[in-house]
């Protein structure tokens, strides 16, 4: 029983191969649930729907019907019409489209390689025919049609038994053996038949049967005219592959090579020739197939020569006994090669990615935090690929460091900047209390719980939430904030509801949580679901060159909120406060620039105006390189520190320097490098204008190429930092 329906097709690029094998697909399954064959209509030719490449040949495009049939060997009405409907439905259809780029790049390499198989199948001087696993015609060429005298459209979807009487296809299908070399007279004409099965996988697929009309060569004895330009031809075509091929006989001996297996042995392809295998590779796999009878697929091998190759090595079996050897190898030592270039590349990529995001500026939103150092160029790095991520953060550093501003910034520069930022400290209360800070509360929970409160974590719902010193918390605690970060869920301290939040966690602790965790002292599961983006930040005495500019930063700040006159700070000062070892870091600097702008009376804070504990650390420096450098005069050197410390005898000091270069230059002949006259000028400006901005009105530059000048020719104890801008 049968049924045809008419099918017009939508897909934007018809039916293409790809198109094609998901119908392949589709078909495989409905045929083998409701036990029916399917077939596919075009301009009067039928295809099994199952033959991808007959069907890729039919060339459907889109808008152009097609027939479709549905045969079923039972009488089962039911099962046709649902198999049918199915079917037409999914060949209607659009299909699943997923990355355009793939699919247009697969498209390309089918559409050009089903053009190229097109023309083989029709130019083929044999006859061809292919039969599917359950021995129905799926393929059938011109030639066939001409050697047999049979149409195609009348053998395609039948039983190949049926259409052609003692045919071997449907035994060899079963047996799994090629059938080669049996002659046979159909029509009056005398053709030599090849049956060689299709597997794939160790699954048979069908079988390819060749036809070839040899009564031309039977009537003319001793002419193998054809014979030897079909050898020519399938020679020029081995020669012209990149694949390596060497075939043996049954007794061992290299009967053919072409130049792309000598090529890739670094060897002579007709020295090979006549070779016998025991002779040149005894433990090869040529001689173990030869042997055996057994293919060896896929195998890598090494030769003597350092070349690597993959190697395909099959028996050729002529009436079930071993007649020789086909051996197939490609060279993968380019390939492992370019593999080993594309990694290279690849890392350095990633390299070149990390220097971009480490050396362009970082968002706006990490703008309070103050450097230009390494360090911090590779902290702000960190954060800024930390805030396009939802992942919990975990800052790690000394106080004072500026552990809060980097959680900020993280927070403002990510999709949640829209939503609140909340920060906790919970080292500022005790356990009890910061339960109900970070959860909430309802009322009556406790004693002075007169109504509810929402907690931190309610609060801070599609935004972040700040987790200042985590390492102060408690076991109970720990156990509690494992179960946000795990599950984002809670509940309020005295209720019994389970409140969701979808909330990002920021942490930061100056303590050494993974000491903590040996000592059991934070829970290790804890760590790691905090752990996961690690943000370490320097303390001020590992970013030292970030020093001034915090200083000036500072100054600005300050000044503008308290109104004072301050404008900057003496190269004394502030060489002092270079060498001072922080321990309160960032913050202790901002609080000690607080207290001298408050307490200072001139415009520039300078050396006298540093507290006693700076200045002696300062001494004791000074002192202790005198000492490791061996100056027998250190004493005298640091009486003048003092000295100068409590003086400031910038006049003399000034005065000696350009003296003696100014006699340099007078009792010479010799003409000095310019950067020694530029340097005479510009320290004379500064002494005279005391601020780069008015030395450089009079030297007619910008004020920033006096100071830029003044550092490189280590002009000091002359002016004071001020702003340029």
């Amino acid at each position: 029983m049968k049924k045809t329906t008419k099918v017009k097709i939508n897909n934007v690029k018809g039916l293409h191969a790809r198109v094609v094998a998901m119908v392949v697909h589709k078909v495989s399954k409905l045929q083998k649930k409701f036990h029916v064959q399917i077939y596919i209509y075009k301009n009067n030719k039928k295809i099994s729907a199952t033959a991808l490449m007959p069907l890729v040949l039919l060339k459907i495009k889109q808008d152009e019907e097609i027939l479709v049939e549905v045969v079923s060997e039972k009488d089962n009405e039911k099962d046709i019409d649902t198999v049918l409907k199915d079917i037409s439905e999914y060949l209607s259809g659009n299909f699943n489209i997923v990355d355009e780029q793939s699919i247009k790049n697969i498209d390309n390499i089918i559409h050009n390689n089903t053009i190229a198989w097109e023309k083989i199948f029709n130019s083929l001087a044999s006859g061809l025919m292919v039969t599917d696993e359950n021995n129905i015609i799926t393929l059938f060429n011109p030639m066939a049609e001409k050697i047999l005298g049979i149409p195609a459209n009348k053998l395609i979807g039948k039983k190949v038994y049926e259409v052609i009487p003692d045919t071997k296809s449907h035994i060899v299908r079963k047996s799994k053996v090629a059938s080669l070399g049996i002659r046979k007279v159909i029509n009056s004409t005398i053709i030599m038949l090849n049956h060689t099965p299709i597997i794939i996988n160790g699954q048979i697929k069908g079988v390819a049967t060749l036809f070839q009309d040899i009564s031309k060569m039977e009537q003319i004895t001793g002419e193998l005219t054809e014979v030897k330009e079909l050898k020519e031809r399938f020679e020029l075509i081995l020669d012209s592959v990149q694949d390596g091929i060497c075939v043996l006989n049954k007794e061992g001996y290299v009967t053919y090579a072409n130049s792309s297996y000598a090529n890739i042995l670094k060897s002579d392809d007709e020295a090979l020739i006549g070779e016998n295998i025991k002779a040149i590779s005894p433990n090869g796999l040529r001689r173990k197939v030869l042997i055996s009878g057994k293919s060896e697929r896929g195998k890598i091998i090494k030769k003597r020569n350092g070349v690597i190759i993959a190697a395909d090595v099959s028996p050729i079996i002529v009436d079930g006994k071993i007649n020789g050897v086909v051996s197939v190898v490609k060279d993968l030592t380019q390939i492992l090669n370019l593999s080993q270039n594309l990694n290279k590349a690849q890392a350095k990529a990633e390299y070149f990615e990390d220097e971009l995001l480490r050396t362009k500026k970082p968002n706006k939103s990490f703008n309070k935090f103050i450097g230009n150092s390494g360090n911090v160029k590779d902290v702000l790095a960190i954060a800024s690929k930390a805030a396009k991520s939802n992942s919990t953060v975990l800052i790690k550093g000394e106080s004072g460091t500026g552990k809060e501003i980097i959680a900020e910034g993280i927070h403002f520069a990510s999709n949640r900047s829209n939503g609140p930022f909340i920060r906790v400290n919970c080292a500022a209360m005790p356990t009890s209390l910061l339960e109900s800070e970070l959860f909430g509360h309802e009322k009556g929970a406790f004693t002075g719980a007169i109504k509810r409160k929402l907690g931190k974590f309610e609060l801070a719902n599609k935004g972040t939430i700040f987790l200042d010193e985590i390492g102060e918390t408690d076991k109970s605690m720990q156990a509690k904030l494992l179960r946000v970060l795990q599950q984002r869920e809670f509940q309020r301290v005295g209720g019994e509801d389970t409140i969701k939040v979808d909330v990002r966690i920021i942490c930061a602790t100056n303590r050494n949580l993974e000491d903590m965790v040996n000592k059991e002292q934070f829970r290790e599961d804890l760590y790691y679901r905090l752990n996961v983006i690690p943000i370490i930040l320097p303390s001020l005495k590992e970013r030292k060159q970030d020093i001034p500019i915090l200083i000036e930063h500072f100054i600005e700040k300050i000044s503008n909120e308290m109104g004072g006159n301050v404008k900057g700070i003496t190269n004394d000062a502030l060489d002092c406060l270079i060498k001072y070892k922080w321990p309160g870091n960032v913050r202790e600097l901002e609080n000690l620039i607080e207290r001298l702008i408050t307490l200072s009376e001139g415009k520039y804070i300078d050396v006298e105006e540093l507290p006693i504990y700076i200045k002696q650390e300062n001494l004791q420096n000074i002192e202790r390189n005198h000492i490791k450098n061996g100056n027998e005069e250190k004493n005298n050197e640091v009486y003048m520190e003092r000295e100068n410390i409590k003086k400031n005898p910038q006049e003399e000091y000034i005065r000696d320097k350009e003296e003696n270069i100014k006699s340099m230059i007078e009792d010479s002949e010799e003409i000095l490098p310019l950067k020694e006259y530029e340097k005479i000028v510009i320290e004379k400006a500064l002494k005279k204008y005391g601020s780069f901005n008015a030395a450089a009105k009079v030297l007619g530059v910008t004020h920033k190429t006096v100071a830029s000048k003044a550092r490189k020719y280590g002009i000091s104890k002359v002016v004071s930092w001020e702003k340029t801008h």
